[in-house]
This record gives structure tokens, C-alpha cells and sequence, in this order.
């Protein structure tokens, strides 16, 4: 049977195809204030530090400015792109400027480096151990999929991207 006006192929080509976004399905920032609140929850019925009191302000402050200095540069390049920053949304260009000829995964980078930052400001061992796990978490739920949906949308282009620029640093 052929529908007046259109190609079976097309049709069918059409059901197969999948809507223009990725499967990221929570907002990564949240992810890492979770892990931070929940390692602060810990830290506060079971104190442990990491560094001398005197190291701590100023190297967690120093890593707090580096992820607030990253995170803001990341945003310029995806506002002069005119592309969305969110990662459960679409993107219209793929961004290869500023940070993102270093890491694939500036903004990540950055909210890494923020947790970090104020786990060592608060000499928190807590907050620094849930890093590593929202990290894995991030890696698999979120970059994996963003991953394979920019391979979809931007094809070699992202893929020669891929293999020159690396995922993390």
C-alpha cells in the first residue's frame, strides 16, 4: 500500500530513525552536589582529614578558582557557539574551541576539580571519596551516551575529534 505523497522508503527510513538528543537522564552538577552534601553528612559524624589545617584554604581555594575559571571559559565557547550547554538536549555545532582543544569534558573537568576543591577546603576525606564514584558515574551514564549520539549527529568530524583530543586531560 502507498500513501499519497510519500515514499514507503522514506517511511520507513523515518520510524527508524532517533530523535536528536542524547540519553543523558539527570543533570550532571547535581550529581556531584549530591556526593559533596552526602560527604559532608559523613564527615560530620565521622571526621577525617587529609591535610594540616594550614594547607587547606588556600589549596582548596586554588582548585576552587581553577573549576570556577574552567567551568566559565567552557560556558563562553558553548555561547559563541550558539549550542546549548545542557546534555540532555540537542546541540547544533560541535565545540572544539578554547578548553575543548585540551578536554572533550571541560565542564566535567571543572565539576571534578570543584569537588575536590572543596573537600580539601574542608579537609574532608569524605567529600574527596565520593568523587571517584560520581566520576564512574559520569564516565558511563552520561559521557558514554553523549559520546554516541555526537557520533550519530557529527560522524567522522567527531570521531576525528575523538582520537585527537583526549576524554578527560
Amino acid at each position: 500500500m502507498k500513501l499519497q505523497g510519500h515514499n514507503p522508503e522514506d517511511i520507513g527510513q523515518a520510524a527508524v530513525t532517533k530523535p536528536d538528543k542524547p540519553n543523558v537522564r539527570f543533570p550532571p552538577p547535581l550529581v556531584y552536589l549530591a556526593a559533596i552534601l552526602i560527604g559532608a553528612a559523613f564527615d560530620k559524624f565521622v571526621p577525617m582529614h587529609i591535610f594540616p589545617a594550614g594547607l587547606t584554604g588556600w589549596l582548596g581555594g586554588s582548585l576552587l578558582l581553577l573549576a570556577l575559571t574552567l567551568s566559565g571559559w567552557s560556558f563562553r565557547e558553548f555561547k559563541k557557539a550558539k549550542t546549548t550547554i545542557r546534555p540532555d538536549r540537542p546541540v547544533s555545532v560541535l565545540v572544539t574551541t578554547g578548553p575543548f582543544r585540551f578536554s572533550r569534558n571541560p565542564m566535567y573537568l571543572a565539576l571534578s576539580m570543584l569537588q575536590l576543591g572543596v573537600g580539601i577546603w574542608m579537609n574532608s576525606v569524605w567529600v574527596v571519596v565520593f568523587l571517584m564514584p560520581v566520576i564512574a558515574l559520569i564516565r558511563w551514564r552520561v559521557i558514554a551516551p553523549e559520546e554516541l549520539y555526537l557520533i550519530g549527529k557529527f560522524g567522522q568530524v567527531y570521531l576525528d575529534y575523538q582520537a585527537k583530543v583526549r576524554r578527560w586531560l
